[in-house]
């Protein structure tokens, strides 16, 4: 028991085990995601339904969509905002990690008489077909992914995007950092039943790395069938200039800088802001 318990309260290095398959490719969880996604009321898996009404208007609006327009949305879910794109009369693709929310996303699409390009696929191992006008990738999903990662993903925007093309993106910001402590508690079925339809124990253990910007959620799931697993839950967070550093190293140049994807204006105090940019010039005409 007690080797148990210190495994449970274990910092692990940063990034040093992603789990994300246990979320978005198990049957039991992928529906219980699913149903936070069409929560109108709720921000969790996404925003509420009235901001991403106005998040589409804007972007819509700002990216001049329309039918000479391509646009590919990863981590798309259930198409809340393909669905939207959509009405411009653009050429849509999303991308999502979960069966379950590309199934509902395609009959969604289908029943609205839509031409929607909807691939299951880790959009890390993503390989497109095509150029792209805007990449979207929205509800900080940036922010969940290592170092490793998100260098992978830039190099895959890279060869998606048309070469006047537009990222936008967002990202948890420091001040949101700054606001979240460590903690420790358990809890019995935890989250009503998220984790298992069987009864369960989870341990919840919160670390903070404050020299790497980084918060983990640490999940130790016991259930009543014997079964035990850890899932990680890493967020990265930025400071407008380090977001910067980072996509300039990826061969994209920051253009502006939001508040979040609805295009208000920049605040210094939010928990979040969203960043457009573009393949910098040199990468451009030289690759990178």
């Amino acid at each position: 028991m007690f080797e148990t318990l210190r495994k449970i309260n274990e910092r692990p290095e940063v990034f040093a085990e992603y789990t994300a398959a246990s979320l978005w490719r198990d049957e039991y969880r992928s529906e219980q995601m699913l149903a936070f996604h069409l929560n109108r009321d709720l921000d969790i898996s996404s925003r509420n339904a009235d901001f991403i009404d106005a998040c589409s208007a804007w972007i819509t609006t700002q990216f001049k969509l329309g039918p000479d327009k391509s646009v590919c949305d990863f981590g798309c879910g259930p198409g809340l905002y393909t669905s939207r794109f959509a009405r411009s009369g653009a050429s849509i693709t999303g991308l999502d990690f979960s069966r379950r929310s590309i199934h509902y996303a395609k009959e969604q699409a289908a029943l609205a008489n839509q031409t929607i390009d909807y691939i299951q696929t880790d959009y890390l191992e993503f390989q497109p077909r095509g150029k792209f006008d805007l990449i979207t990738m929205i509800m900080c999903d940036y922010c969940a992914l290592s170092p490793v990662q998100r260098k992978v993903l830039l190099g895959t925007f890279h060869k998606c995007l048309n070469e006047s093309g537009a990222v936008l993106l967002d990202v948890y910001s420091m001040n949101a950092f700054s606001a979240r402590e460590e903690a420790c508690f358990y809890e019995r079925n935890q989250l009503n039943h998220f984790w298992s339809a069987d009864e369960y124990y989870c341990f919840v253990n919160t670390f903070k790395y404050e020299s790497h910007a980084v918060m983990l959620d640490k999940y130790s799931i016991f259930q009543m069938n014997g079964k035990a697993e850890t899932v990680f839950n890493w967020l990265q967070y930025f400071s407008p200039k380090s977001l910067k550093k980072e996509l300039l190293e990826g061969g994209f140049v920051v253009e502006n800088v939001f508040k979040d994807v609805a295009g208000n204006a920049f605040s210094e105090h939010g928990p979040e802001f969203a960043v457009v940019a573009r393949k910098t010039p040199e990468t451009v005409s030289g690759g990178i």
